[in-house]
């Protein structure tokens, strides 16, 4: 209810005389923050031989966006926590170090991860040592959780000299019972601890009964692969990388997973991973399964998405791995997708285009400047898009400095273009000149989640005849919406031509890049144009009573300063979370006009 009467205030304000004729650029970021190391990778860390992306900037989109819609799926990292010593490589820091860990899970957390397994070799490891920051940090950030991994490692380097395996393992889990069971961020499922183990059953013969009996607070035990779902004690089993398969592992994973819903009372965690390349490690045996410039990554999240759906859902999701640099399977510091990204300017129309598989972008970010340092956001248009008309954003005649970021899936690396420059002379209708007008029929629409609406798209020229096709497009969109245009392109001549836009729900409302509140504050905000804009890209952390307070106080300091000329803007409702302003582009290879649409999705 605040929240509505301020959105109100604002468009009061808004509706008695502030217009936005030539807009000044007000940066929100830096050049320098878009491509900077946004990872917990070391800042020295560099691009490895085999495949590791070194530090740089990578998208911080939402892993669970790459599941299928609807999708309840936890999200959890395999972390490996035994950096920093002489038996493994230098990646740059230490596992031991706290300022490191807290990093690392706040890193995490900035891509949607809902925990970590840690791959955990005995209580008397520095991996003991770094499990308990871990734990210490866990349990600073509600609803982040951790679990034990015991490495078969544990028992091979870590026992008493008298102990037999089994003897040694129960000393283990005796301690993990005592040490981080008790801990409120320990994973649980159904109030029991969680706790896996890697290769013990390949390397040694345990009595897992006793192993149970031994400990009392009744944990679930997860074991590996199809067979870990019929193991004795078993409460479900977990997938991972198979670097020797032919296929990137694909069927090994459906295997998994078709075992695993016949096992439909067990956990099921499934595997996702960018490839694998163990040739610098020590114990390497020339295991490699390629990348694919991030169509590895894609496809396994593919195949969890052919599979299941929100009627069927996968329980929980392991990343293999946060950190492993040795054997080539870190998503640390971002996935490369070996992609390039180039821009132009033609007219008023700032151009892009790609290099490489557009599949791994998930949206672009064209970006304004006066100095080339300091940017300001012109907004989000979704993959598939390639131009913008920048006229249409209001800005002042003069010169600037433009960019285009290419945002790459969840954990895959941000492209940005090299600098362009160009001098605009806008008209006041925003169109450059163009002498056409572009409509849409009707201005908002509603459709059902999985369902699809349709429009009429109107090209006009506002004299004489115009003779070029005009391409159309859609900008604005969440991932969760697609649009198709019949015709795709139109020649107005001296008539007005049309197009028939669809616009196509998905079944459940797929997570977007960007937070739903945000559309509410874009709403409160569309009467300020591109002040508006620059606005909620500063606001990303802010609570919501803040952030329309905000909202307030720019519509008053706008009404002070006044127009200085130009025709007053026209303030669209507030939009719910659920409703998204969509741009409709036409363009030719000189002219660019847009309108917008508010689409909303129930």
């Amino acid at each position: 209810m605040c929240v509505k009467m301020w959105c109100a205030v604002v468009l009061l304000l808004s509706m008695t005389g502030v217009c936005v004729a030539g807009t000044s650029v007000v940066p929100s970021t830096k050049l320098a923050s878009l491509t900077a190391n946004n990872t917990s990778a070391a800042n020295n860390f560099s691009t490895q031989t085999n495949g590791n992306l070194g530090a740089g900037n990578v998208s911080k989109g939402d892993i669970h966006s790459l599941l299928y819609p609807g999708a309840t799926t936890k999200v959890y990292a395999h972390l490996l926590v035994w950096f920093g010593g002489t038996n493994h490589m230098n990646v740059g820091y230490k596992s031991t170090d706290a300022a490191q860990i807290h990093h690392q899970i706040e890193d995490m957390i900035s891509r949607g991860i809902d925990g970590v397994i840690i791959d955990w070799y005995g209580k008397d490891s520095t991996t003991d040592q770094a499990t308990k920051l871990v734990m210490l940090e866990a349990e600073t950030h509600p609803g982040f959780t951790f679990a034990i991994m015991v490495d078969q490692g544990a028992i091979k380097w870590d026992s008493c000299s008298s102990c037999s395996p089994q003897q040694a393992l129960i000393n283990h889990l005796q301690y993990v019972e005592r040490t981080y069971f008790v801990s409120p961020a320990y994973m649980t499922l159904g109030g029991r601890p969680v706790v896996t183990n890697f290769d013990i059953d390949l390397s040694y013969s345990v009595d897992w009964d006793k192993v149970n009996a031994s400990l009392s607070s009744n944990p679930t035990f997860l074991f590996q692969n199809n067979d870990g779902f019929s193991h004795v004690v078993s409460g479900g089993s977990y997938s991972w990388v198979m670097p020797t398969t032919t296929d990137y592992g694909l069927s090994y994973l459906k295997s998994f997973y078709d075992t695993g819903i016949s096992f439909g009372d067990e956990e099921t965690i499934g595997a996702t991973y960018k490839g694998f390349n163990d040739s610098l490690a020590a114990w390497g045996s020339g295991r490699v399964m390629n990348q694919q410039c991030g169509q590895t990554w894609l496809q396994t999240f593919s195949k969890i998405n052919g599979i299941y759906n929100s009627g069927k859902q996968l329980s929980a999701l392991q990343l293999v791995t946060w950190n492993d640099y040795e054997e080539g399977t870190e998503i640390e510091s971002g996935i490369d997708n070996c992609v390039s990204i180039t821009a132009s300017v033609s007219g008023h129309s700032l151009q892009w285009a790609i290099k490489g598989a557009e599949g791994t972008i998930d949206h672009y970010v064209p970006y304004v400047s006066t100095d080339g340092k300091n940017l300001m956001a012109l907004g989000d248009a979704y993959a598939g898009t390639s131009s913008v008309n920048l006229c249409s954003y209001g800005l002042a005649d003069g010169s600037y400095t433009l960019y285009v970021q290419a945002v790459g899936k969840p954990s895959v690396k941000n492209q940005i273009s090299a600098a362009v420059k160009t001098t605009l002379n806008c008209d006041q209708s925003g169109n450059g000149g163009s002498g056409l007008s572009l409509g849409a029929s009707p201005t908002s629409t509603t459709i059902a989640a999985g369902g699809s609406g349709k429009l009429t798209v109107t090209v006009a020229p506002t004299s004489g005849s115009f003779n070029s096709a005009i391409a159309l497009t859609c900008a604005g969109l969440p991932s969760s919406l697609k649009c198709s245009f019949s015709p795709e392109s139109v020649i107005p001549g001296a008539q007005t031509a049309s197009s028939i836009l669809t616009l196509s729900a998905a079944s459940g409302r797929a997570a977007n890049h960007r937070d739903g509140r945000y559309f509410l504050y874009e709403s409160c905000l569309l009467g300020f144009g591109l002040f508006g804009a620059v606005f909620i890209g500063s606001i990303q952390r802010r609570n919501i009573l803040w952030g329309v307070l905000g909202c307030a106080v720019a519509a008053m300091i706008i009404a002070t300063v006044g127009c200085g000329g130009g025709n007053s803007t026209s303030t669209a409702e507030p939009v719910d979370p659920s409703s998204y302003i969509v741009t409709i582009s036409g363009s030719s290879a000189s002219v660019q006009v847009s309108t917008t649409i508010t689409v909303t999705v129930q």
